[in-house]
Parts: structure tokens; sequence; C-alpha cells
């Protein structure tokens, strides 16, 4: 199965406003101890370090670091680049957007609202899968394709209109999927944090800033974690779900970069051998159509 979804209108994301926000909330997490700092002196005004401080640890000058702080990251070096990320703390998916922010041009572009394509032999690749549930998913959270089982385990996506098959709007703004994931808070975060590495590669992209204009408005959860400015990319990890047909269950799930085509990922779940949970995902497979029915 597999749709694309439908166009959207949106103005670009900001990228000097998305820098001057993710050094400001970097800064504002790290304490004076956290740097061996000392934490007496005057008395502090500012959350985190104040920007002499950050200045110190990266080695570059207040006004430097200032006018970068600003939004302006013209001729920024990469050298000084890491040596802010350093000073941040940053992690690695941090450090990548940080680079992406303040040098777009450093990146090879690609065209930002281009229809994604799902290739036929990855198509039939998820349909041989036929035991494990597997998506493609896309730039903006889009699940451009999936196989039966997983249909079966997350609901029937084709029931849906094209702009609706993404993780984002399924999380934030449909009731159900909130009793399918047991720490739904943590599924939120993941999701948001993964626009946000999207809106570092792709801050021209209209239909990802009408993505995030839409759950801002919509939801009061997403504009909290979207003011957190936190990235990360999820490879791999153990999702609880509560079915409405099979009930609990506990699977892993791996994410593979499509060859050729980075905005693409397979994502794949998989149950312990032997558990309560395979069992599950066996009778999830007999039922077919019936069990995707069930969980939208």
């Amino acid at each position: 199965m597999d749709e694309q979804p439908e166009a959207a209108g949106g103005r670009a994301l900001d990228r000097r406003a998305e820098l001057s926000e993710f050094l400001r909330s970097r800064r504002a997490r790290l304490k004076p101890d956290d740097v061996g700092l000392s934490g007496f002196g005057r008395q502090r005004r500012v959350p985190g370090l104040r920007r002499e401080e950050l200045a110190q640890l990266a080695g570059v000058s207040v006004a430097y670091y200032t006018r970068l702080e600003q939004g302006n990251g013209r001729n920024v070096s990469a050298e000084v680049l890491d040596s802010i990320a350093r000073a941040l703390r940053l992690t690695d998916a941090e450090h990548a957007h940080l680079i992406h922010l303040a040098r777009p041009k450093a990146h090879k572009k690609r065209p930002a609202a281009r229809q994604p394509q799902v290739r036929g032999a990855l198509r039939e690749l998820l349909e041989a899968m036929d035991s494990v549930p597997a998506y493609i998913v896309g730039r903006r959270s889009e699940i451009l394709a999936w196989n039966r089982m997983a249909a079966a385990l997350f609901g029937d996506w084709a029931r849906l209109a094209p702009a609706d098959r993404s993780w984002a709007r399924l999380v934030f703004l449909h009731p159900p999927y909130r009793e399918l994931f047991v720490n739904w808070e943590q599924k939120a975060i993941d999701i948001v944090c993964a626009l946000r590495m999207d809106a570092g590669r792709f801050p021209d992209d209209p239909r990802l800033s009408a993505l995030v204009g839409e759950l801002s408005v919509k939801s009061e959860e997403f504009r909290r974690l979207w003011a957190t400015h936190d990235v990360k990319e999820q490879c791999h990890g153990l999702k609880q779900l509560h079915h409405p047909l099979v009930g609990a269950l506990a699977l892993s799930f791996e994410s593979f970069r499509a060859a050729g085509d980075p905005d693409l990922s397979l994502v794949t779940y998989h149950a312990e051998p032997g558990s309560p949970s395979a069992e599950s995902l066996r009778l999830l497979s007999s039922w077919g159509t019936d069990a995707a029915r069930a969980t939208l």
C-alpha cells in the first residue's frame, strides 16, 4: 500500500530565528557547575550560562557569539561551530542540527516540497515482510507506504485522507493513538524531535511550516514540546503498545535509511520470539483487515 500526501501551503520557517532560539535553549539548560564554572558571584538573572561564559568556554569573543546567537551565522567556520557545540555539550544530533541552521549552504539542497517517491522494490519488500509490521516514513513524518501487518497493528491508514497519513497528525490530533501508545508522551517527544531535525535540514519547506503551524494551533502539547527545541534521531528502541484487540504488546523497532534517498526510512517492529507479544502479532496477522479496522 502506498499513497502520496497532498501538498499544503505555508510560509518557510525563519532560519535565523530557529538558530537563535536553539542556541538560547541549549545555553539555558547548562548550569555553571555543569561546566566547571563557579556558581558564586553576582546574582544570576538568567537561567543557565551567560553569553560571556559560553563564549569563554568556546574560545570565541563575546561579540562573535552574540551575533551568532542573534541568528547571524554568516561566514561562521566549522571549527567555531565545533567549539560551540563542545561548550554547549551538544549531542551528535544537536551538533548536526546546529550546522544545518548556521551553515545551510554547506549542505546540498534538495527540493523542499517535491513529492516523495517510494521505489517499487521497496514496496515489494514491504509486502514480502508479511509477518513483520513495516512501513516507509518520509520527511515531515509522512507515512508513505506500509504492509498489511502495519495496518493490523497501527490502523487502516488507507481509510485516511493522504494529508492525515502523518505520524505528527496521528499522534497529536487523533485520540485513538493516545490509547495505543502506553507512553504517549515519549512518542510525542520523538515526533517533535524528528520534525525539528527536518526543520534544520529544510528550513524553506513550506509544507513543514504549514504542518508546524497547524499543530501549534490545534495542540497545546505540541506547542509545549516544540518550544523546547530538542532534537534527536531515534533509530531503534522498544515501544509498549495497547492494541484494542490483543492488549499489551512489547515490540522492538528498527529504522533504516533507504539507499539513494536519505529522506525515506524503513521502520520495522518485531517481538521477542516465543513471547506473548509474538503470539499477539500472529493473531493480528490471522485477523488481517478486521484487526486494521479496529485500531482507528
